[in-house]
């Protein structure tokens, strides 16, 4: 967080961005009782699914940060989420966003879907190295 405050500052948007650490899934409840609204929300916890027996708590978890992060963004915000998980699959994460969002009350447009970059290579004889899966959405 030190970095990313250091990095802010030198690219002049300190005055505009915050970084904490804390229980996501608290401090997006409580951000909300507060009546805290955004432009921009990321979205990019660490691998919630493990093995795939922890699926389905797993996309629990991921319905209820993606949830609540599109209940705090403001009419034309972005939401930029992603899941690390292999086991989360691209179209179940996808299945999972269109969920969080009619349960937030929000109608939203994919803006883009992105994977990893070119240093993490995917190898087709080892899909379990295709496992970054990165969705930007837009509340309309």
């Amino acid at each position: 967080m030190e970095l990313a405050s250091r990095n802010a500052a030198l690219n002049g948007v300190a005055e505009r961005v915050s970084f904490e650490e804390c229980d996501v899934f608290e401090r997006l409840r409580s951000l909300k009782h507060e009546g805290k609204k955004f432009g921009v929300i990321v979205m990019d916890p660490p691998a919630f699914v493990k093995s795939r027996k922890q699926i389905a708590e797993a996309t629990k978890g991921y319905l209820t940060v993606n949830r609540r992060a599109l209940e705090l963004l403001e009419p034309g915000g972005y939401l930029i989420t992603c899941s690390c998980s292999f086991h989360m699959g691209r179209e179940a994460f996808r299945e999972m966003l269109i969920t969080a969002a009619r349960l937030a009350k929000r109608e939203v447009r994919l803006v883009a879907t992105c994977s990893q970059a070119p240093d993490h290579p995917v190898l087709l004889s080892f899909p379990e190295s295709e496992y970054l899966k990165c969705f930007v959405l837009q509340v309309i």
